[in-house]
């Protein structure tokens, strides 16, 4: 949906990558300064489609006369980056939201490791240049099946320091071993890993074994044991204190579509849980939280929930709309 804090942009460069992957530069449409933003951060694009797709900004946090996007024509792809693949042309005005952060970056930690596997390295490659910039101890490890499918690589190799790539077809179509690229870390890691489900998998595994407590990882689907979207069993209701609203979910239900069906004011992107464009605050009652976006310490406060995939385990909300 459409806000009222939405911003105008321009697109200024697009630019070829690799198969299948092109960068987006977005400048003001009226010159100035975009928000700033912190490594990891992603906005949203507002497609004339009426879509709204989330992407993770490439560039320098210290840039505030741009946003850069990687962006892949994915084959399975909803509509979205076919779409923008399709239809983007330099010079045309797009919509996006200011930037948000799901995928925050420890700028102090005593060493970091950051994995990528694929497009993940969109908000990788950010964090990868801002450590260096600091000076930080950091290693990066980038995988992708084909070089040729790998983006932004000169970028990285620039960069200098301890980086890794491992491209599957010089290895016998073998992926990464994360279990031994993790193994031997130093105390106080902090290790980050973007991809695909299976790598965020792998890499969860790794870190357990190799006893790293300071875990990051950022979805680009929603987590394979995640639970389907929260459909009202008996019912419940829900206030919305800002408007004073109240809105009836039925049994069967979905607290979104009831929202919308309201016409209450909420901002959706994903649909599915994953990119926390619908994040919002839970003032009383008790969520039954669907995404794959907060830990389970974040989850068991019950102060925020994703109303795209969320619902509620008792009979009332309390949310701040």
């Amino acid at each position: 949906m459409s806000s009222a804090n939405n911003l105008s942009a321009m697109i200024r460069t697009l630019r070829y990558e690799a198969r299948g992957i092109m960068s987006v530069e977005l400048v003001p449409t009226e010159g100035g300064s975009f928000p700033p933003f912190e490594p990891g951060a992603h906005i949203d694009l507002h497609l004339s489609s009426g879509l709204v797709r989330s992407y993770s900004l490439v560039n320098s946090p210290g840039e505030r006369d741009r946003y850069v996007l990687g962006i892949l024509a994915d084959p399975k792809s909803r509509g979205g980056s076919r779409f923008i693949h399709d239809n983007f042309r330099v010079g045309m005005t797009v919509q996006i939201a200011p930037p948000r952060n799901n995928f925050a970056l420890v700028e102090d930690a005593p060493h970091t490791v950051l994995i990528a596997g694929g497009i993940g390295i969109t908000p990788i490659l950010c964090m990868y240049r801002r450590l260096s910039e600091l000076g930080r101890s950091v290693e990066m490890l980038y995988c992708a099946r084909h070089a040729a499918q790998a983006a932004f690589v000169d970028e990285l190799h620039a960069l200098g320091g301890k980086l890794t790539c491992h491209f599957d077809e010089a290895h016998d179509d073998r992926p990464a071993d994360l279990a031994a690229y993790l193994a031997g870390k130093p105390a106080g890691t902090h290790a980050y890993c973007c991809g695909p489900a299976v790598m965020l998998g792998a890499f969860e595994q790794a870190c357990e074994a190799a006893g790293i407590a300071h875990v990051h990882l950022e979805r680009f689907a929603p987590a394979p044991d995640a639970a389907p979207p929260a459909a009202a069993a008996s019912g419940y209701t829900v206030e919305l204190a800002r408007s004073g609203k109240s809105v009836r979910v039925e049994p069967g239900a979905t607290l979104l579509d009831s929202l919308l069906a309201a016409g209450a004011d909420v901002q959706t992107s994903c649909l599915e849980g994953i990119c926390g464009t619908c994040e919002t605050r839970v003032l009383e009652g008790c969520p039954d939280h669907r995404d794959s976006v907060l830990s389970a310490a974040e989850r068991a406060t019950n102060k925020v929930m994703m109303i795209c995939v969320s619902g509620c385990k008792g009979e009332r909300l309390v949310l701040d709309l």
